[in-house]
């Protein structure tokens, strides 16, 4: 009895049966696409937020005095040191003040030392019971109005020359200055609102909200980490990451009844000014030791309303894989928690002709030179 080779056995059957016969792929024919390698690397644990870029330091400027601006003595936009000169309002009126208040005070000086003087006499002429209690005592109550005289008009000397240097507006904090809102001429005074503004540059503030639920199941796993244990990244609008780790120096005493948020804060070194007061970032939290997951390219993951998939290479034809991402990821890489074990060759270029089940030839390319 001839035997029958399994191949085509079941090749026979199937054309007895009427179902189509799986045929190897034919390289000639088969979709040419780009592939990467899935990779089991050590990724951080890391929670995501939304945070703010603040100013550590920020101080609206305004005028203390009333008077004609003299001059602006900066220039908008510019980085500057605490004390630089700013604005410098008209000070004649000012001196003239101070001058007046001089003149008063040497008037009061005088007429205390005549008082002192007075008293001095109506002792001598009681003493010699020549002269009249009344009198030394109208005498003393001269000099004690000449000392509250003197007394007040030193304070209006002071007074005036306090104003007299609030005519020159110099800078209290170092930073970056903004636009400014008046110009030289105008007539400015403590109803003319903020002139400019200075927010420093180095360090700045992270402010981020953290939901109570985090909070709860930190304190469930007993896994809570040190603060100054926990690493904070920043990722920017464009998934660039900032270069520079922060670290959290604050968390809110209370929990927000609107949003059922903690506030956290960290402070993030600004060396080269990249961080603006503003900015609206992500927060990436660093804490624990790495974890082995499975990492493919962004541009490999496809969404539809079943979730998120993947295509890889798999006997020379494209599967489908469906895959839960995960956290953590960076750039251009993502998180596979499920779905991927490593090592898959998975499909980053020529996605759009790509069918499952179609016969594919795998051509490796860079990561970095991956696209869709």
């Amino acid at each position: 009895m001839t035997r029958i080779p399994p191949p085509l056995l079941a090749a026979l059957l199937a054309v007895g049966l009427g179902l189509p016969a799986r045929s190897e792929p034919d390289p000639a024919s088969a979709l040419s696409v780009g592939t990467v390698t899935a990779q089991r690397k050590a990724i951080d644990k890391a929670l995501d937020f939304v945070g703010r870029i603040e100013a550590v330091g920020r101080v609206d400027v305004r005028a203390r005095v009333t008077g004609f601006l003299d001059g602006v003595l900066f220039r908008e936009g510019e980085t500057i040191d605490q004390g630089t000169p700013l604005y410098r309002i008209e000070p004649d009126l000012f001196e003239a003040a101070v001058k007046q208040a001089e003149g008063a005070l040497e008037r009061t000086k005088a007429a205390y030392t005549l008082a002192a003087i007075q008293l001095q006499r109506a002792q001598e002429l009681l003493d010699k019971n020549s002269g009249t209690v009344v009198a030394r005592d109208q005498a003393r109550a001269a000099l004690d109005q000449a000392r509250g005289a003197v007394t007040g008009d030193e304070a209006s000397l002071q007074t005036a020359r306090i104003n007299l240097g609030y005519t020159q507006i110099f800078a209290p904090i170092a930073g970056q200055i903004g636009r400014t809102s008046v110009t030289k001429g105008n007539v400015v005074g403590p109803d003319s609102g903020v002139l400019t503004t200075i927010v420093s540059q180095d360090p700045m503030y992270l402010t981020f909200p953290v939901s109570q639920r985090e909070f709860l199941r930190y304190g469930q796993s007993g896994a809570r980490p040190d603060r100054s244990k926990v690493a904070v990244r920043i990722r920017f609008s464009d998934g660039s990451t900032y270069g520079e780790v922060g670290q959290i120096d604050f968390v809110n005493v209370s929990v927000d009844r609107a949003t059922d948020t903690v506030v956290v804060r960290a402070r993030m070194p600004n060396p080269a000014g990249a961080l603006r007061d503003g900015q609206l970032v992500r927060v990436d939290l660093q804490a624990g030791q790495p974890e082995q997951k499975v990492v493919v390219p962004q541009s490999a993951l496809i969404a539809d309303q079943g979730g998120v998939y993947v295509f890889i290479v798999e006997d020379g034809r494209a599967a489908m894989r469906r895959v839960k991402p995960g956290s953590g990821g960076a750039g251009p890489d993502a998180v596979i928690d499920e779905g991927l074990s490593g090592g898959e060759l998975v499909i980053v270029d020529g996605l759009q002709r790509v069918r499952p089940g179609i016969a594919v030839r795998a051509n490796p390319v860079a990561q970095s030179a991956s696209r869709i």
